[in-house]
């Protein structure tokens, strides 16, 4: 639902809220979510643009009590929807969490509208309680990003720049170090296990760009791979053979007609898409989980278009795709809440939590075996949570 093409830049105003919480002990597992105040919906679910001042990033417990997670802290940084729920990620070692700022919120006459920002912030995990200690500045219009397997190098994709930045990661220092051009707006980017390649989503050309991944150089190869219609979402299998596309369809926004995950083969020489899965309308979030034996995509099912559109549903969806070697088969659907954006697994692949934005929760679904049960617990949160990552791994 998020195709915002805006030139401005602007200036961050960051909302007001005080940390909360305890310091991570060692046993737990660590999320963030950024929660977006300003971008609203009425009775009619008519858009609303609202007054900038209380968006949070919050850090929450998901490994004391997987079914009873707690928020340990939410600061006061500005987050947006704009952008996949992809633009903020925790290193390896949950030492730090980094959120890219997609958009600024600027005056329009009497009115509010957002345009392009450049901020990355830097929060410490390991502060008591969890703090932001630096704002990096990157491309414009910071969206998908991903940290590598040994923690040490972070990619973002800039949609409006149609770059990536490169930043090196040193204890708690992020520095940009290099912009890749990519030619084309990208969305999001994943690193395969080995840390020696990457995928970048090229939202409006509808292809997966290859990049290749020496120390910290990164390469585009001007190897692109073509998917299904506007992909907005990339994620590689643990075992580094496959990668799976969240194909959104219909430019950022649901339109009551089926979307398509694809389905890359990385051990081929060169990669290549061997299969498209129909999942459904507008699949946005995407993940796979630890275990390698399921990935799952967030249907937006129109969820954020008006009532009287013929597509409307109050609440979107998780559709469970089974990976089998390098065949995906699309096995279950589970409803979740209203505009349902992030997904993160558990670090055993044991539960599943989906942020929905309308409800201003997070469901929680535990997993059994490959299938999917809803606990019908729900996580409370202080805003509407528009993107949501655990650690990278």
């Amino acid at each position: 639902m998020k195709t915002l093409r805006v030139l401005l830049t602007g200036v961050l105003v960051a909302a007001c809220a005080a940390p909360v919480g305890t310091p991570p002990a060692p046993s737990v597992q660590l999320m963030v979510v950024g929660n977006d105040q300003k971008y609203a919906f009425d009775e009619a679910n008519t858009r609303l643009f609202l007054a900038p001042g209380k968006d949070t990033v919050s850090i929450v417990d998901i490994g004391t009590n997987r079914e009873e997670p707690r928020i340990l802290a939410s600061l006061p940084l500005m987050n947006s929807i704009f952008g996949p729920p992809t633009n903020l990620a925790i290193t390896p070692d949950e030492g730090l969490a980094i959120v890219a700022n997609s958009v600024d919120w600027v005056r329009d006459g009497a009115a509010w509208k957002p345009a392009p920002d450049n901020k990355l912030y830097v929060i410490d995990l390991s502060a008591s309680p969890p703090r932001h200690i630096s704002t990096v500045q990157v491309g414009k219009q910071p969206s998908g990003l991903a940290i590598n397997s040994r923690g040490d190098l972070a990619l973002i994709a800039n949609r409006a720049d149609k770059s990536l930045s490169v930043l090196a990661i040193q204890g708690k220092e992020l520095k940009l170090i290099d912009t890749v051009p990519m030619g084309d707006e990208v969305a999001a980017v994943a690193f395969t296990p080995d840390g020696k390649r990457a995928l970048a989503a090229k939202f409006a050309s509808h292809k997966i760009a290859l990049l290749k991944v020496d120390g910290h150089k990164v390469t585009y190869t001007k190897y692109d791979m073509p998917v299904g219609l506007w992909p907005y979402n990339v994620a590689v299998t643990p075992d580094g053979k496959l990668a799976l596309t969240a194909d959104n369809g219909a430019a950022g926004a649901a339109d009551g007609h089926v979307d398509t995950v694809s389905v890359i083969d990385l051990e081929a020489e060169p990669p290549r898409v061997i299969d498209r899965v129909v999942v459904g309308d507008a699949p946005e979030g995407l993940a796979i989980s630890p275990t390698g034996e399921i990935a799952v995509a967030v249907l937006l099912r129109g969820t954020s278009a008006p009532k009287t559109s013929w597509f409307y549903n109050r609440n979107g969806s998780v559709v469970v795709l089974r990976i089998d070697g390098k065949r995906v088969t699309r096995t279950q659907e589970v409803e979740v809440g209203g505009l349902p954006e992030g997904v993160v697994f558990s670090r055993d692949g044991k539960y599943l939590y989906v942020g929905n934005f309308m409800n201003s929760d997070v469901s929680i679904l535990r997993v059994d075996g490959t299938r999917l049960i809803d606990t019908g617990k729900r996580l409370r949160l202080p805003g509407q949570p528009a993107s949501m990552r655990g650690p990278a791994r």
